[in-house]
This record gives structure tokens, sequence and C-alpha cells, in this order.
């Protein structure tokens, strides 16, 4: 079998790469082993987002008696097997959407193992052996694990496993206090468990802006969350049906269930001994428009160690498909390079946090900056809506008004990001921001006023 580009991976980085590569005239083969979507649409993303919403749909319950909706018995539990029905259901859609579009476009899905056994061969699970003029390596990241002693214990769980429990635990402890942690921290204590979260660094969402990181754990902790930072986990114990942890403090936690979100790793299990790109602390390296050190074996995604982040993959999926398709003389045009300047970081908790662009402290020590900061208290829809909880932050160059980052956190945080994401890459400044009309009442008013203040022009705050 002869293809043009044989994609490895059916994840967010490998399904767009072959739905582009297949529109723009090439023969395209997608070998994915699981289920296409990946870990995101299977098993990461959509999943928990789906348990997110229904956390947030038991707060908002909590709220009830004070807008005049009366609750005779408000005892609520959650049925793990029907939630469990209803992401599985939501998932079915997704996946069943992405298959209609690679038969659409013409790509030939293959569910199997795929490995490469040559510069321009790779071969299946079954023994099919398949030339390509193309390789896109797509295999994405798996969870990665910490050497602590005892830890391999049946009460131990990755974030992939979570996602099927068939009961809330009453007791859960992360260990991770990164993006994944802190959404399954939110989700579990809503949905009624005892969390307590233990991260080794100085402080949870280490890659965030500090203020956004303060509010958030100041709401969790509000909630119940007991949260361990600078201090890691140094032994594990499983006693019956209980673990118990011990810090590196000395003192100890027991738990129900441990969840262990301590990151992810590349996965290249697609390359053999006769296959050997450069790679770099686990990633396959590519040069800025995708290639490998093999020319015509291009990676994207997760496995490149670029931006974990599926939104990151799609761009760098249609990238390396635009790039193989001008190498193989289908399309005429100018090679695209990877672009993730500009890409939104989101955590997906109640409330939720969101940021782009550089960090306050990021950019004061390249620029001579001014910081605009609006609080949600102050905005009329998330007053109206119960959620008053966060603040809108721009922070710009005091002389030119450029917007150098944006952080969030509240309502819908999830969504204005992207708006703040697309100033930022059209260069629009805090002056031209603010006077943009924008709905009322609407949470995103919040990053007008926030833009506003940057330039002292907002109306809404002392």
């Amino acid at each position: 079998m002869e293809k043009d580009i044989v994609v490895i991976g059916g994840g967010p980085a490998g399904y767009i790469a072959a739905i582009k590569a297949g529109r723009l005239g090439a023969q395209v083969l997608l070998a994915e082993a699981g289920s296409v979507g990946g870990t995101c649409l299977n098993r990461g993303c959509i999943p928990t987002k789906y348990y997110a919403q229904s956390a947030h749909t038991i707060l908002e319950l909590a709220q009830g008696n004070d807008r005049g909706i009366i609750i005779k018995d408000p005892t609520i539990t959650v049925d793990m097997e029907l939630a469990r029905k209803g992401k599985q259901k939501t998932v079915r859609k997704l996946t069943g959407g992405v298959r209609s579009l690679l038969s659409a476009a013409q790509v030939e899905l293959v569910q199997q193992k795929a490995t490469i056994t040559g510069n321009h061969e790779v071969t299946l699970e079954d023994g099919t052996v398949i030339g390509a003029k193309v390789i896109i390596i797509a295999t994405g990241s798996s969870s990665m694990a910490v050497p602590i002693p005892g830890i391999d214990s049946p009460l131990t769980v990755t974030s992939e496993e979570i996602l099927d429990l068939e009961m809330v635990p009453k007791r859960l402890v992360i260990i991770g206090g990164g993006v994944i942690g802190i959404e399954f921290a939110s989700i579990f204590q809503a949905f009624g468990s005892d969390v307590t979260v233990i991260e080794a660094q100085p402080d949870i969402l280490p890659m965030f802006d500090a203020a956004a990181v303060t509010s958030l754990a100041k709401a969790l902790k509000k909630r119940g969350v007991r949260i361990y930072s600078g201090s890691g986990v140094t032994r594990m114990e499983t006693l019956d049906h209980e673990a118990r942890l011990t810090l590196a403090d000395g003192n100890t936690i027991g738990a129900d269930l441990v969840l262990l979100s301590v990151g992810r790793k590349a996965d290249i299990s697609c390359l053999s001994d006769q296959v050997s790109p450069a790679i770099d602390h686990g990633n396959i390296m590519t040069d800025e428009w995708g290639m490998t050190s093999i020319s015509g074996i291009y990676a994207a995604g997760d496995v490149t160690g670029r931006r974990l982040l599926a939104h990151a993959a799609y761009q760098m999926g249609e990238t390396v498909a635009h790039n193989a398709c001008i190498d193989l003389r289908i399309i005429a045009d100018e090679r695209k390079k990877f672009n993730l300047d500009i890409v939104p970081s989101v955590v997906y908790a109640v409330p939720e946090v969101a940021s782009v662009g550089l960090s306050e402290a990021e950019a004061a020590a390249s620029y001579d900056t001014v910081v605009g900061k609006f609080p949600l208290a102050a905005n009329g829809r998330a007053l109206a809506s119960g959620e008053p909880e966060g603040f809108i932050q721009v922070v710009a160059d005091r002389r030119y008004g450029q917007i150098l980052g944006v952080c969030c956190v509240g309502m819908y945080a999830s969504e204005i990001i992207n708006e703040a994401a697309l100033a930022m890459k059209h260069e629009l400044t805090v002056h031209e921001v603010a006077e943009t009309i924008h709905g009322h009442p609407s949470v995103s008013e919040a990053f007008k006023e926030a833009a506003s203040a940057c330039i002292g022009q907002s109306y809404h705050m002392i």
C-alpha cells in the first residue's frame, strides 16, 4: 500500500493534519490504535469538562434559596454510573463527528498501532507495510509516573482512570497541583469528596499569574479543599482499603483514593530501532516548520513537548499538513511556521482561570508596564448570576498600549480569554479595546473595563 501521507495518532494534532491534507488533495491514511479524538476527546478535555459542568450545576443549586428557588430536600448526591453514561454519550457524538469529517476528506482510517520502520515506511500491528512519501507523528502524550515508594497501589489512579470511577470517593488526595489536578479537585469537591491537593512547588498552578492563583486557591479553600504546597509525598502505604501518605514535612494524610497528576510525557512508542529522529528530554524535536531531524518525517502536538494543549495541537497539525503538501507539490504556497506565541491556557475549575501572553511579573521584567484590573464584583452580569468571584487583568506596554498579557478569573473566563487572544493576535491596543462597544450586561464587558483602566478611563470603578 502506498500513500502520500501517513499520520500516526488520531488526537487533535493527528486528525486535523489528516483532514487538512485530505482536503488539499493528498492520499492520506490515519493510524490510530484507540478511538479517534485521542486523549483529549476520549479521556481528557471533553470528559473532564462534562464533569466540570455537573460540578458547576451542583454549586449553582446551592444558591437556590437566595434566588427564591425552594428545594425542599437539599440533599444532592452524584450517581457515577449515570454520570459516566452521560459523559460517554457526549464523547460518542464528538468522535462520530470526527469520523465523518475524516470520511468527507477521503482519509483512510485504520484502527491499529503503527510503527515507523523506515524513513518512508510504516508497519501496522497486523504486519501490513505502508509506503509513505511523508510521515506525520502525532502520537500525543501519556500520564507520568513518579518514584514514590508504594505509589503503585490499587488505590492510585491516573487522570484517565478517575473518569471511570463507579462511585464518588469519600476522601480524595490529589498529588499534583497543576491544571489537571486542580480541575479534578474542583469537580470532586462539588461531587461530595473530601479533597486534599499536594503540590511540591511553592504554589499550585505554577505557570499562571500569582494573583489568579491566589484568587482560585482562596475559592477552593472556602469550599473545603485543603492545599499543601511546597511539600511532596515521600511514601505511600496501603492498609486494607485506606492509603496513608507521608509528606516531606512528616505529616501524614489518609485517603480512600489517590489521584496521581504530576504531568504528562511524550508517547514515542511509534519509533523503532530503524528510525531515530532527534529527541530531547523525551520529546521529538522539530524545526519551526514541524520537520524532525529526518527529512520527510514531521511531528506535531504533545509529542513535541512544545505546548501540551489540544488547541496548540490543532494549530501544529494544520501547519505540518500544509507544509507536507508543499513538499509533495500538491499545493504551491509558502511554508508555515509553528506560531505558539499567543496560546490561551484555561483551568476549568470553579471559578475558571484563564490566561494568554505574559504574566504581570514576566511583562514587568522586559517592559515599562501598566496594569488594568477590573473585579467581577462590579460586573452586572456576574453579580446577577451569583458569581462575583474573580477579576480580569490586562497588562500593557505603558507607552504604546500594546497588550502583553491578559489574566481572567471567574465566570466565563474560558470564553473571554479568546477575545483577548484575538486582540493580541491582531495587535490591538488597550485604547482600541476600550473604544469597542460590548454588549450589556455581559461578563466580557470586564475585559473592556480592564483595558480602559490601563489608560485611566474605566467608568465603573473608582
